[in-house]
């Protein structure tokens, strides 16, 4: 019998299923380790004072090339316990669970193989925990899920601007309902987006730069410029218009993020896209998601820890503003 068994006999503990757990491996089954409330518009104390709920999207049916990405939001759930340890992330200076209450909604559960009402139920989802009046984190599945999002968005926030990260522009008239390269030729002409005023970051595939109509910095130029150079850019650009924001994860180098379907040469590292996010603080931001992890094609689990990383700056990003309008 253990010395700790010995000092605390059956019953002695206060703390059996309250306890912290600072390990990074135990406990993975929620984002950061935050409460598992699998309804968020319950009444009940963990719902009613949430101020944002992750919702994972597990579907990659509108791929194009490597499946994988339903995998996506239990990897990056996962890899987010190597950073729940740290309570207030290096470099923020406060600690977001104090200010921030979040809790994982854990997976948005539709039909299986049924495209359609996915794409209803995501909508009919981010609507009413929008309407609750709390923000909303989504966690990819493949990058089509943002469409059904900005729907919904929209209805509460009316054309947004959207600051778009990737490594290829989704701008394509492929003519498919159901198409993770389609969501930014729909959304500007279903008055979701105002492609004037939104920017794409980290481009370098093919795309048709007549009548394109969005700000692109691609990953050329992003790799070359700084920092505060890209941001400035950015903010010219949103102005002061919501903000919804979406990372699809092959942005980064496939050297910081191999776990993806389809991978590109040439992106930013985790540290330049970190430094761009931390920056864009004071932004009008209102909606946001990571997407296109595919842990299958991951290698020691990177590409999940920097879309876990990606989403927890962008709480952050979220409470700074909050903070700072208070």
């Amino acid at each position: 019998m253990s010395a700790s068994s010995n000092d605390h006999p059956n019953g002695a503990f206060s703390d059996l299923f309250t306890k912290e757990d600072f390990s990074l491996y135990s406990n993975a089954m929620t984002f950061m380790r935050r409460p598992l409330v699998k309804n968020p518009l319950a009444e009940e104390p963990l719902a009613e004072n949430a101020d944002v709920v992750v919702l994972g999207v597990p579907f990659d049916m509108a791929t194009s090339g490597r499946s994988g990405a339903r995998m996506g939001p239990d990897a990056v759930r996962r890899a987010s316990v190597n950073l729940s340890w740290e309570s207030k992330k290096f470099p923020w200076e406060f600690k977001l669970f104090e200010h921030t209450n979040v809790i994982d909604a854990g997976d948005l559960v539709f039909d299986c193989g049924d495209a359609e009402d996915m794409t209803q139920r995501l909508e009919a989802a981010a609507d009413q925990i929008l309407s609750s009046g709390k923000m909303l984190l989504s966690l990819g599945g493949d990058h089509f899920v943002t469409l059904p999002l900005l729907r919904a968005y929209a209805k509460h926030h009316g054309e947004m601007a959207l600051i778009h990260f990737d490594a290829h522009t989704d701008t394509y008239n492929n003519g498919s309902r159901y198409d993770h390269g389609t969501m930014f030729y729909h959304a500007p002409n279903e008055g979701l987006i105002d492609p004037k005023s939104s920017v794409q970051i980290g481009i370098r595939t093919e795309y048709k730069k007549q009548g394109h109509g969005f700000n692109v910095i691609n990953a050329m130029e992003a790799n070359d410029l700084s920092v505060e150079q890209i941001v400035s850019q950015v903010k010219a650009i949103v102005g002061d218009k919501p903000v919804y924001l979406t990372f699809d994860i092959d942005c980064l180098d496939p050297a910081f993020a191999p776990g993806t379907g389809t991978p590109v040469c040439g992106g930013i590292s985790s540290d330049k896209a970190l430094k761009i996010i931390r920056a864009l603080q004071g932004i009008n931001l209102v909606g946001m998601d990571v997407v296109e992890v595919s842990p299958a094609y991951d290698q020691s689990e990177i590409t999940a820890l920097a879309a876990a990383t990606i989403a927890l700056e962008l709480l952050y990003v979220w409470t700074a503003n909050k903070l700072s309008a208070v």
